[in-house]
């Protein structure tokens, strides 16, 4: 950990180096920038025993402090997630250039030649959890749209977010690119944070990745325009049609396959229909995984169905349920918690989301293609997805390669953004001698 005494000048410092860094980025070639994405890569896996150790001096103090096995899962490495990270690298690498695209071509009514072409934001800020992968994705991403980053990890991540840096910005050196262009804060001191925000005219974005309240302090106190990578409250909706084998496997899948992630399901609204033939069993899979029910007065009764079951005792205490509350509908847990409600139907399931919903991913279950195409309408997320897990909202997965987060705003990026949000565009105009008169 790095003790800096004076935060401010040592923030502004880093900025106005990786502001330079991201000049010189900004005409690079294609080849140049696709040949250190790939060198990051490589990098990444013939340094991994350095991000590996530091990795483990990090999970060792979060398990000391009492971090939440959410949490903890966001922060691990393996050698596993180290080539995931290396991989999601190399296929960035090998996206089409974003920089340089014509967006459009045109002569106007003067006889100008316009053309309006991508180019790179400059200079990239990320500020983000404990959540040590997001230094490859931020920094692979940037440097690919010819952008320079500053990085600002995490306090339970540190140690692995600068190993990971620095081979990273090793890695863009030897490649002839500034080092500067990948930069990271070294120091956990939170005024950091607020010096990074305040760095307006050198920053030219800022985005923010964790929890709730650290992406409305962004939004709040930054004076740098921000993205923001939303917190998900993401729903599950079992439709009266659904096939249930389907929809068992689907919630399983979204609530129980990785807790931690933002794209997990949080909530499961049932129909009246087929709660009585749904519930118990879907509740009973859940308590098997460990999953704290969150449920109002019906589910609690397919509850009571289920515990019965299981220990051949109806008046067994139920515990893996607790009645819900109305703060319960809001909350993304990021752990084996679940708020489960019986809906009347599409209309009912529909209002609740968009009320409750965090704007990340939502999903239907049902084989009436009527109700799948009017959630898919009317349901207000940067995802919606009818017969298939939540859990499919990412870049890798949408084909976009590593991706700097999930956008659940709705100016310049929205969903799953990497190259293409990172870049904007200017307009190049060539006359032959014309004047306005």
């Amino acid at each position: 950990m790095t003790i800096i005494y004076n935060v401010r000048k040592y923030v502004e410092r880093l900025a106005c180096d990786a502001k330079s860094a991201s000049r010189e980025l900004s005409f690079a070639s294609d080849d140049s920038r696709r040949a250190a994405v790939h060198a990051m890569a490589c990098a990444l896996r013939k340094r991994s025993p350095e991000a590996l150790a530091a990795n483990a001096k990090d999970m060792e103090d979060a398990r000391r402090a009492g971090t939440t096995e959410g949490m903890l899962d966001r922060l691990l490495l393996t050698p596993e997630r180290m080539e995931s990270m290396a991989a999601g690298l190399d296929a960035l690498a090998e996206l089409p250039d974003p920089v340089g695209r014509v967006l459009e071509h045109r002569t106007i009514d003067c006889g100008l030649d316009l053309t309006k072409v991508s180019v790179p934001l400059g200079l990239v800020a990320m500020v983000y959890e404990a959540r040590p992968n997001v230094t490859a994705d931020a920094a692979g991403i940037c440097i690919r749209t010819g952008n320079a980053c500053i990085l600002r990890g995490g306090s339970l991540a540190q140690r692995s977010c600068v190993a990971i840096a620095q081979v990273l910005a090793d890695a863009v050196e030897a490649q002839g690119l500034p080092h500067a262009s990948v930069s990271i804060i070294e120091t956990t001191d939170r005024e950091a944070t607020a010096v990074l925000m305040r760095q307006r005219g050198v920053v030219d974005l800022l985005i923010p990745r964790g929890g709730a309240g650290l992406i409305q302090r962004c939004v709040r106190e930054s004076l740098v325009p921000v993205i923001e990578t939303g917190t998900g409250n993401c729903h599950i909706y079992v439709h009266r049609s659904a096939d249930l084998e389907k929809a068992r496997a689907i919630v399983m899948n979204a609530k129980t396959q990785r807790v931690g992630v933002c794209n997990a399901a949080e909530s499961l609204l049932v129909d009246d229909e087929v709660a009585p033939e749904f519930l118990p069993g879907i509740l009973d899979e859940l308590a098997r995984a460990g999953v704290l029910i969150h449920g109002d007065a019906a589910t609690r009764g397919a509850a009571v169905t289920a515990s019965a079951g299981r220990r051949g005792d109806a008046d067994a205490p139920l515990a893996h349920f607790a009645p819900a509350t109305d703060a319960d509908w809001d909350r993304e847990y990021l752990a084996l918690e679940m708020s489960v409600k019986v809906v009347s139907g599409e209309d009912e399931a529909i209002a609740h989301i968009n009320a409750h919903g965090t704007g990340h991913s939502e999903a239907i279950v049902a084989e009436d293609t009527e109700a799948c195409e009017r959630f898919l309408r009317e349901v207000d997320a940067a995802a919606v997805y009818a017969n298939a897990s939540t859990r499919f909202t990412d870049g890798g997965e949408f084909g976009l390669g590593a991706e700097i987060g999930i956008s659940t705003q709705k100016l310049h990026a929205r969903g799953p953004f990497a190259t293409e949000a990172l870049t904007t565009y200017k307009y190049e105009i060539r006359g032959t001698g014309q004047v306005r008169p």
